[in-house]
Parts: structure tokens; C-alpha cells; sequence
């Protein structure tokens, strides 16, 4: 058995890798092999042809190893390590005389990579938690690959070699151009990294092929399918050479596919993972500011905003509808910030603004800037919280590299015409755009009245409010340029809006405007007002339009009630909706709806065409591949919710963390402890029943106790779940925890989902159901079932300083909690 008579010699091995890219080295391993059996010498031999092979590969450790994870280029190619990596990687590259396999082997396996702290907590919770109780799927967010070339499920028969085994009988189920899937008998004694010939003598009857030898693969993996076989999957060497083979192969594949079809693991995997992706991003309440690298400074460049996230992009914006981040996220504070240990950079963010002659002036501060400078953090806090303006937000920085801003699809390029268009990286002006992006900032607004009440009992003296100009944000004549993108996805209003323009006139509360129209739709229309009026949100108002009754005898347009559901910053552009009451009647969507029908073919669709092409998909991507936070789909069963999935990012949460380190997330998971059922039913079913996609996101807050000593999550943890801001109702819980207990509290923002945006998956979902049309189907009945997105963001640190309690335990109780994350993470 190879991987045996390896392990035997593993000494030898290891000596031997030392002289690899020697000049000498066939002569070295003839002395030093020796004394081995030709058998033993052969697999020594294809052990070194493997590790000396170059490869492409490129390194991405984030999330896979507690150092922290930088930007690291070797010829030309990206590579993400920490300084462990980066050191044997170049002391292996200097060995190997160039960037080969055995390089990228060392890398992947330094001492601090936490795979095997990972596999020991799933073994060893195998036997403590039941398997029906595994009920949350686990989707790893872009951790989908794309297939360079189509797998075709095909059985024939093949003879295997390996060892001093010959002519052992097999088959296929499935084979593409570099590799294929055997079943075996489990007789058969094979392990992942031997390399075996198989001749493919099912086809050999039918087609010369020119293979005396066989053809040479390496075992990938081994998965035991019954008592009696194994499934082998194998990777080709190429060793052959041999054109002829590999043109007839190909073509054979693509002449029978439709008859034997494809294995689509790879694809299902990816549609899965696209599916609930496509959910969260658009909820997320927190702002991504991309931070570039220019001359030396880090200044935010981009933005990507969402309806769920503009309302901070609109807070950081001045008087002169200029952007302002570029003050608050400045070079300064994010350099400070980026010398943390962790690899996502955290800190809290309180801002406020002072009005001075028409124009905004922005003041800000860190938690840590604040407590650096004691003598102002009761000043800024207590001042700054007395103005409407007051905000906390928590803010999180991580590497990015213009490289994430490409997710090709999972379809090989010979999957369709459009395929090859769509698996194009982004454009050459999209690439410019991105190309000093070196980090993903995002804030997340979590303060709330009741600790904006705390803050305001803190005494100050007021004649020292002038220091505070030490927190102030000078303005820029030509600021930086910050351009603000908007998410591109499925358009979820129920009906198409149409642009049009006729004249309106307005009434509430008894008093009038003139507008006019900038599009409508069967429900609702925009309108553009002559005036500023206030209007708030849900306020009902009365419509009529003068021109369009002209056209109609049969629809009575006057006084029209339409619900307000937006208003613009400036007062003059509202969104209305119609007013209808149970099943009654409403004359304008008669009217409207009458109108669309018979004019379908005049009227222009409103669509919102993005200023770049590409570039939201860029970003997004992104995104994708940087997600720290917690992201949970519910699922709507009968009366109420149940946790149907969560996400997993490269970067772990807090509440990751815990699973983990019960062996729960593989690819299902247990939640009931972290989010009881009996909280989903009592606290969150009532609040979110009733709610609609337009509804901004409900912020609940949830306080958990863990005891990382217990052996099993149920023992391990104690958990409160409430909607509102009053910390006062977890005080008992979190007292009795901080002195030997660790203590997370976190905020979960969770909003009701419309419908798929099936558009974003459209090329795989349609790949799919060319060959298993139930397949697509069940995923597309999967996604429909998802009723709401959520959020998990730990905000621990701000929560308890609102609460009474022993700061100086709290700070311990911080640092043993960071000792513990940082152990698995």
C-alpha cells in the first residue's frame, strides 16, 4: 500500500525533498534508494515527480489560520498568507528552485492552520450530538468552484493497476477529460495520492484508442458508498502526452452527454450556495466602503448601498451632497485600526453633526480613540448625544484584492454559447476602478434610543466643549472622489413601473400641491412636487389628475387615496402607493391598469441602467468573498419561522466559533441552542408575521452566556432573545456570567424576503434542468420557501457598558473571551 511504504520511509522522503531542483538528483536518489525493493523505489520516484510538478495554484489562507492574513505577490500572482506561510513558502521555494507542488503542500500545512482543531471537535462531538437533530443547512459563501470542462455520468469498464496489483476489475461513473469516478471493491486497499493505471476496456472494444499502457491517474479522494464498494475519484497526470487520446475522449464526451448526462454535483453545490447569497446581500443593514491604497494613503473610494444600507451613505453625505467618509474613514484611523491582531480590524464609531451657516460639520471618534483620551470621552459622549444627530456604529475592517471581484460561473466554458461571455473576468474599466482596493470596510448602525439616554446622564463640563474641535472633520474644497454603487438585482415590485409625465394636484391636511408624474405602475407612481412638502411615511394623501380624466369617462380620478412609502431628502420626490381598502375597488389601479393594457407597446419601462457595467457585480463579489458576519435564513412553517440555513464567510463569527468548536458546522447544523424555538415563536414569529419586504429590517437583541469548560453545547450555553433596546432584561443574565462565564451579545437584524432573484442564478439553474429538471425544481422550491434574511452582529463591548456591572471584570472577561476566539478561529 503506498501511502504504507511512504509513511515507513517517511524520513527518507523528506531527505529527499531537500534535493529537488539538484542537478544531481537522479544520482543522489539512486545512492539513497538502494537499499529499497524496485516496487518501493517506483513509488519513491512518482512521490518526487508529483512534488516537482509547477503549479498554478494560488495560496488563500484567510479565515484557514489564526496569524494575520496579508496581500502577497510572487510572480505576478496574488497569494493571501500570514507570516508563518510567507516564511516557509519562501524558505520552500528556495529549496524546490520554484513555485511547485511540494511548495504549495508546506504552505497549506503550517502549524498554525486550524483544520485539524476542526476535524478533532467533529470527531469528538460524533458521539455527543444526535444526528436528527442536525437540521440548519450550513451554505458556504463562495466556496463554489467553476468547472473547466463537463463531467459526463458514464458506466463502462476498466481494468486498474497499481502496486503489484494487475488487472483488478472496475467501472466508471462518471469521466471527464482530466478525471473520473470508479467504484472499486472495497477489497481493493487504496488511499488519496497514489497514482494507478486504469485501461478503459469498455471503450477499447469499440474504438482503437493507442493506450498499451493505460492511462495514469492520482487518487483525489475515496468515499465508502456501501460495505461491499468505495467510489474512487480521479485526477489524469497528463503524463501520456498523448493528443490523439484526449481529442477523442472530448469529443465522445460532448457527442453523449445528452444521452448519459452530466454530473452536476459541482453545479448544485454552486446554485445552492448563489441561491441564498443572492437573499442576504441586498438585506445586509451594514455599509461596504471599499478602501483604496493611493500614494500612501488609505482613502475610501467606493460604496456599495442597498435600500436596507443607503440611510448611511445619505448620513455621511453634507450639505453639498458631498460624501463625507473620506474625513471619517481617514488614513490615520484606519492605519491605527489595521495594527490589530485579528484579521477583521474592529472598533465602534460615534459621529455626530453640528449645523454652522447652512453648512454640516461632522465629529467622530473610536471606542478606542475615546478611551485613550479620558479627560474628553465624557465630554464627546455626553455632548454629542444631546444632538438628533448622535449615532453609534460598529465598524469592521478586512483585507480584499481586486481578484475577489471575479465569481465565474460554475459551468464550463462548453456548456453554452453565453457561457464563455458570462465567465469573463470584469472589464478593463471596471479592473481600473478596483485595482487599489486593499480593504472592505463596513459600518453597521447599531445605536439606539436607550443608550443614546445613557449617554446623555454623563456629566460634563460644558465650558470645555470648544476642545472638541479635536473630533471635528475639516471640509475639502475638492474632496475625494467616493462613488456610490448601487446593488444590481432582481427588480422585487411587483408590477413594472412606466415612465410617464401628466400633471397632479396633491392634497392632505387640507392643504394642496401641484406635481406631475415620473412614472407609475398598476400599485403605486413617483411623484416630482412644485414645493418641498413634509410628508412622513404611511401618511395617506389624497390624489387627482386633471389630465388623464380628460381620457376616461369610465374612472372617476379625483381624490384618489394613495399611501406615502418614501420621501426624498429634499421633500420634493414621494413614493405612493395605493390606498385600498380589504377587497374593495380602487379606481386609479383600475385606471392604470386599463391604461398599461392597452398601451403596452408605447409606454417605456422605467429601469434603472447602472452608470458602469460590471461594476456592482464586481463589488459584490467582493463582498461575497469577505463576509464576517452571521447571516440566517428562516424558513415559514405553518404558524411560525424556523432557522432554515445559515451563512459562513471567510471570516468567522463569534457564533461560528462556538459551533465549531462543537463540531456543527459541517454542512448542517444545530441552532436550537444559540436561538431557541421557543424564542422564534414567543418573540420573533409575532414581530415579523406581518411584515413586507419594503419593511426596513426589525433590530433584535441577543444575550449569550457561554461556559467554554462544558462538553456539550446544551450545557454549554444560555441564551435571551428580545426585540427593543432595553439591556436591563439579560442585567441578571450577563451579572451572573462575567466572572467565569465568556458573555457575546449581538444584535440580529432580520427583514421578510420577496421573491428569488432566480435572473442571478438564470445560466445554472437553466444548465441544471437540461438534465434533471426535478433537481432545478427542488432548488428553486428551496429558495421560495426562505420568508426571511437576518443579520448577527456582535456588538458585546457597547452593550455592557450600559449596564451596571464590575467594568474591571468585564475587561477580563473580554480578554478571555478574545484568548478563547482567537484559539480556534
Amino acid at each position: 500500500m503506498a501511502e504504507d511504504i511512504l509513511l515507513k520511509h517517511e524520513d527518507l522522503v523528506n531527505e529527499l525533498k531537500t534535493y529537488l531542483g539538484n542537478a544531481k538528483f537522479d544520482l543522489i536518489f539512486k545512492s539513497k534508494t538502494a537499499g529499497l525493493t524496485k516496487p518501493e523505489q517506483f513509488l519513491m520516484k512518482m512521490e518526487m515527480s508529483r512534488l516537482s510538478q509547477p503549479v498554478a495554484r494560488f495560496v488563500d489562507l484567510r479565515g484557514l489560520v489564526t496569524g494575520q492574513v496579508r496581500p502577497y505577490e510572487h510572480n505576478g500572482k496574488q497569494h493571501f498568507m500570514d507570516d508563518t506561510a510567507i516564511e516557509v513558502f519562501e524558505a520552500a521555494l528556495k529549496q524546490h528552485g520554484g513555485y511547485t507542488l511540494a511548495v504549495y503542500e508546506a504552505v497549506m500545512n503550517t502549524e498554525n492552520n486550524h483544520r485539524v482543531l476542526q476535524k478533532q471537535a467533529q470527531e469528538q462531538n460524533e458521539d455527543q450530538a444526535p444526528n436528527d437533530s442536525l437540521t440548519t443547512e450550513v451554505v458556504k459563501f463562495a466556496a463554489y468552484e467553476s468547472r473547466c470542462e463537463e463531467r459526463m455520468n458514464y458506466s463502462i469498464k476498466v481494468k486498474v493497476e497499481y502496486n503489484d496489483h494487475k488487472n483488478i476489475a472496475a467501472s466508471t461513473s462518471d469521466i471527464s477529460l482530466s478525471g473520473c469516478k470508479i467504484k472499486l471493491s472495497t477489497r481493493q486497499v487504496i488511499k488519496k495520492g497514489q497514482l494507478i493505471a486504469m485501461r478503459l476496456v469498455g471503450l477499447e472494444q469499440d474504438f482503437e484508442l493507442g493506450l498499451k499502457n493505460g492511462i495514469q491517474y492520482e487518487v483525489v479522494a475515496v468515499e465508502s458508498i456501501s460495505r461491499e464498494y468505495n467510489h474512487i475519484r480521479l485526477k489524469r497526470t497528463y503524463i501520456e502526452n498523448n493528443e490523439q487520446f484526449d481529442d477523442f475522449l472530448e469529443s465522445f464526451i460532448h457527442g453523449n452527454k445528452r444521452r448519459y448526462k452530466v454530473n452536476l454535483d459541482n453545479t448544485l453545490d454552486a446554485v445552492v450556495s448563489k441561491g441564498y447569497e443572492q437573499y442576504y446581500i441586498p438585506r445586509v443593514t451594514s455599509l461596504y466602503v471599499f478602501l483604496s491604497q493611493k500614494e500612501e494613503q488609505i482613502v475610501p473610494s467606493l460604496s456599495l448601498t442597498t435600500e436596507n444600507n443607503i440611510f448611511i451613505q445619505r448620513y455621511f453625505t453634507d450639505e453639498r451632497k458631498v460624501p463625507c467618509l473620506y474625513s471619517i474613514l481617514n488614513n490615520k484611523r484606519i492605519s491605527l485600526m489595521l495594527k490589530q491582531a485579528t484579521a477583521v480590524k474592529e472598533d465602534y464609531l460615534y459621529t455626530f453633526t453640528h449645523v454652522s451657516a447652512g453648512k454640516i460639520y461632522f465629529y467622530s471618534a473610536t471606542r478606542s480613540e475615546l478611551n485613550n483620551n479620558p479627560k474628553l470621552k465624557n465630554l464627546f459622549l455626553g455632548f454629542g448625544s444631546q444632538k438628533d444627530s448622535w449615532q453609534c456604529f460598529k465598524l469592521q475592517i478586512m483585507p480584499s484584492h481586486p481578484d475577489d471581484s471575479f465569481i465565474p460561473l460554475s459551468l464550463p466554458n462548453s456548456a453554452g454559447k453565453n457561457v464563455e461571455k458570462l465567465n469573463k473576468p470584469p472589464s478593463p474599466r471596471v479592473s481600473g476602478l478596483i485595482k487599489d482596493v486593499k480593504y472592505i470596510a463596513v459600518l453597521t448602525a447599531i445605536g439606539n434610543k436607550e443608550e443614546q439616554l445613557n449617554y446623555k446622564k454623563m456629566p460634563y463640563q460644558k465650558e470645555l466643549v470648544n476642545q472638541l474641535k479635536h473630533f471635528g472633520h475639516a471640509k475639502h474644497n475638492k474632496p475625494p472622489y467616493l462613488d456610490s454603487v448601487a446593488l444590481e438585482y432582481v427588480n422585487l415590485r411587483s408590477h413594472k413601473r412606466y415612465l410617464y409625465k401628466t400633471p397632479a394636484e396633491l392634497t392632505i391636511n387640507d392643504s394642496q400641491y401641484s406635481a406631475h408624474t415620473r412614472d407609475f405602475s398598476v400599485m403605486g407612481l413617483q411623484l416630482e412636487l412644485a414645493t418641498p412638502a413634509k410628508f412622513k411615511k404611511g401618511d395617506i394623501v389624497l390624489l387627482s389628475f386633471p389630465d388623464l380624466q380628460k381620457i376616461t369617462k369610465k374612472h372617476n380620478l379625483s381624490e384618489l387615496k394613495y399611501e406615502v412609502m418614501a420621501i426624498s431628502k429634499s421633500f420634493t420626490t414621494i413614493n405612493l402607493k395605493a390606498n385600498r381598502v380589504a377587497d374593495l375597488p380602487h379606481a386609479g389601479v383600475n385606471f392604470f391598469t386599463q391604461l398599461i393594457e392597452s398601451n403596452k407597446d408605447k409606454l417605456k419601462v422605467s429601469e434603472e441602467t447602472p452608470k458602469i457595467e460590471g461594476l456592482s457585480t464586481a463589488l459584490r463579489n467582493m463582498v461575497t468573498k469577505s463576509v464576517c458576519q452571521f447571516p440566517l435564513y428562516l424558513h415559514k412553517e405553518a404558524s411560525h419561522f424556523t432557522p432554515g440555513a445559515i451563512g459562513f464567510g471567510l471570516y468567522a463569527s463569534p457564533i461560528h466559533v462556538i459551533l465549531q468548536n462543537f463540531g456543527l458546522l459541517s454542512n448542517k447544523t444545530d441552532l436550537s441552542h444559540v436561538l431557541t424555538s421557543q424564542q422564534i415563536i414567543d418573540v420573533i414569529t409575532p414581530n415579523i408575521k406581518d411584515r413586507s419586504r419594503q419593511d426596513p429590517p426589525l433590530a433584535f437583541t441577543l444575550a449569550i452566556n457561554f461556559n467554554p469548560k462544558e462538553d456539550t453545547i446544551d450545557k454549554a450555553i444560555t441564551s435571551q432573545c428580545i426585540l427593543g433596546e432595553d439591556y436591563t432584561a439579560f442585567k441578571e443574565q450577563i451579572s451572573s456570567a462575567v466572572k467565569s462565564q465568556l458573555v457575546f451579545v449581538m444584535r440580529l437584524y432580520l427583514s421578510r424576503t420577496g421573491r428569488p432573484d432566480t435572473d442571478y442564478l438564470s445560466n445554472e439553474l437553466k444548465y441544471v434542468s437540461q438534465y434533471a429538471m426535478h433537481k432545478a425544481k427542488d432548488i428553486e422550491e428551496a429558495l421560495w420557501a426562505v420568508s426571511g434574511v437576518g443579520d448577527i452582529v456582535d456588538i458585546t463591548e457597547e452593550a455592557l457598558s450600559h449596564l451596571a456591572l464590575d467594568q474591571k471584570q468585564v475587561e477580563q472577561m473580554g480578554r478571555r473571551k478574545l484568548l478563547w476566539l482567537n484559539r480556534l478561529r
